[in-house]
């Protein structure tokens, strides 16, 4: 095959085109109808009272950091098995990120571990939704309540997943939930993000943080007077530039109406991918519990301890055969300038296990069928090829 497959992919359709486009040729770029739009929609669709869209992931989670109150010293206990901006958004406030081990078939925190780690400085807890499949959210919203401590979901992954009959991002075992529309995630808006939420206390520090930290608000001045007109504002945080376009969020309220669409989709790889590959004898599947629908976000299959030794030639030779494969995540607390902070390599063993063993496969709506045969034939060749060679 000629065609190189990634391991994720955007699915625009005309429909998407023709809402940029119509946005483009409105009055509003930016700052817009098409931004609340997007957000009440998004509210809507995940059962929460507010959403606050943000210019990528990352801002979203720093807003949600600030909307919490993280600043010197706090500490914010999250997962080693995530992208860097789940720990980083910590540093950005100056708080420290504390790693929690994982879950060895999930890849998320391991929820009886947590506990353990609570100090007299935590004061967040940020579970990460890996490849979509959600963590343990009532056993974590049950160890924040006992210890007066905050929830925060990184929901990156997870935009369209269920949890014990609710959905990500209803905020029912969090006070903020966080989302990435990423060209890879369920939807996208090219960069985006957003944080949603139940309080409103919330959700107006999020607005104000995206926005330079400036208010409009009249009820919410500190210095006005009574020769101030309406030009009025106030900076009254330091805040950033984090809005999101309405150019973006036209994209966004397309991308969302096919949002189910897009999860069954994948939902029928997954189920492909299980067939093919069953009672293979070279690497685990992705689990799902019976507790949870997953967004299918990543298909990351696990190498059995016997192969791990391989997993770079097999890699490469997958990228040979034109499979674009990837790997979830080097372990933060492994990168080198986390490092350089003290943090030591043995802190996380499963995190770091988990990593020398997995490898994610294509998934993603707009694969074709002859996309899907093609993967389902070469995975086992290569696995059979290397697999041997040990």
């Amino acid at each position: 095959m000629n065609k190189f497959i990634p391991y994720g992919h955007q699915c625009i359709d005309e429909d998407d085109i023709r809402a940029v486009v119509e946005t483009l040729r409105s009055d509003f770029l930016t700052q817009g109808p098409k931004v609340i739009e997007f957000e009440e929609a998004l509210a809507r669709y995940c059962g929460a009272k507010y959403a606050v869209s943000f210019s990528s992931g990352t801002a979203a989670l720093h807003g949600a950091y600030f909307a919490a109150g993280v600043g010197g010293g706090d500490e914010v206990i999250t997962s080693p098995l995530t992208f860097l901006a789940t720990a980083n958004a910590a540093l950005f406030l100056g708080g420290r990120p504390v790693f929690v081990d994982i879950e060895p078939d999930t890849g998320n925190i391991d929820a009886k571990l947590i506990e353990p780690a609570v100090t007299s400085k935590t004061k967040v807890i940020v579970p990460v939704h890996f490849a979509g499949h959600p963590a343990e959210m009532e056993r974590i919203a049950g160890i924040a309540k006992k210890n007066n401590l905050i929830v925060i979901e990184d929901a990156c992954h997870a935009l369209g997943a269920k949890y014990k009959n609710t959905t990500i991002g209803d905020c029912k075992y969090s006070v903020m939930a966080v989302f990435s529309f990423h060209p890879v995630k369920s939807i996208t808006t090219g960069e985006g993000g957003a944080v949603l939420t139940n309080s409103k206390e919330y959700y107006e520090r999020l607005v104000v943080f995206r926005q330079h930290g400036v208010t409009k608000a009249d009820g919410a001045f500190v210095n006005k007077d009574e020769n101030a007109g309406q030009w009025y504002h106030e900076m009254q945080h330091l805040g950033y530039n984090y809005r999101l376009t309405d150019i973006q969020c036209a994209l966004g309220i397309s991308q969302l109406a096919k949002l189910d669409k897009f999860i069954q989709q994948r939902r029928q790889i997954v189920d492909a991918y299980a067939g093919a590959f069953k009672d293979n004898p070279f690497f685990d599947f992705p689990v799902e519990k019976d507790d949870v629908e997953s967004a299918w976000h990543l298909y990351a299959i696990r190498l059995k301890a016997a192969y791990k030794g391989v997993k770079k030639k097999i890699f490469e030779e997958l990228r040979r055969q034109q499979i674009g494969v990837q790997v979830h995540y080097i372990p933060v607390h492994l990168q080198p300038y986390y490092q350089q902070l003290g943090y030591s390599r043995g802190l996380c063993p499963k995190a770091k296990d988990f990593y020398e063993r997995e490898i994610s496969l294509p998934l993603y709506p707009t694969m074709s069928k002859e996309d899907i045969d093609y993967v389902m034939q070469k995975v086992p060749d290569v696995f059979d090829l290397y697999g041997k060679r040990r």
